[in-house]
């Protein structure tokens, strides 16, 4: 019998549902296609790793849907470009926000979703005994991960110059950087503190 802590049959056929239509639907016209596909990679990279993995090692539901999460936001943001997302334009002018957001969203689930993921497989593996090591770990790798897609972001901007400027979303924010990367820290932080014993008992 499979253990319920993992997804049956008929929720991963949903999970799939989810993502292809919603992947189907930022592919239709997106504001600039190139930038469609470096936004959306991340998610295709993720769905084949998943799907090489799912019978040789399956996460917990809990992961699986946190992943989903994180690929619609990928989606979104590649549909509409990180800066023109329409609800954080409502956003910006409602509360007389200086800039379009939803990149922030981005990099906290940048934080949040990793540091799920590799809080799990740490404890399925046994790799660290200790929490506090636990702990300290996943929010280095979370920073490390953050800082490598900045480094991504940049070497893209060398390559492609003008062509990258909506993938950077800096939107004329000096800080960006760094913002992003905190962004990511506090997605990491939130994770231990919001999802661990949810992810402790589909873990027992």
């Amino acid at each position: 019998m499979q253990s319920p802590a993992y997804p049956p049959k008929r929720e991963i056929a949903l999970w799939l549902a989810i993502y292809i239509l919603v992947l189907l639907w930022s592919a239709i016209a997106p504001k600039d296609r190139f930038i469609w596909f470096l936004e959306v990679s991340p998610a295709l990279i993720g769905l084949v790793i998943l799907a090489a993995t799912y019978r040789v090692f399956p996460l917990t539901r809990l992961t699986y849907w946190l992943i989903l999460a994180h690929c619609i936001i990928l989606m979104v943001g590649g549909h509409y470009t990180y800066a023109e997302v329409p609800l954080f334009d409502w956003i910006r002018e409602t509360f007389g926000q200086q800039r379009n957001n939803y990149d922030k969203l981005g990099h906290l689930a940048q934080g949040f979703v990793p540091a799920a993921i590799a809080r799990e497989l740490l404890l399925r593996l046994e790799v660290l005994r200790s929490r506090t090591w636990l702990n300290f770990f996943i929010l280095c790798f979370v920073l490390a991960l953050s800082a490598f897609y900045e480094l991504i972001e940049w070497w893209v901007a060398v390559a492609s110059g003008d062509e990258a400027v909506a993938f950077l979303g800096t939107q004329g924010y000096v800080w960006d950087t760094q913002s992003d990367m905190f962004m990511a820290l506090i997605g990491g932080i939130a994770a231990l503190l919001l999802v661990a014993r949810w992810q402790d008992r589909q873990l027992a």
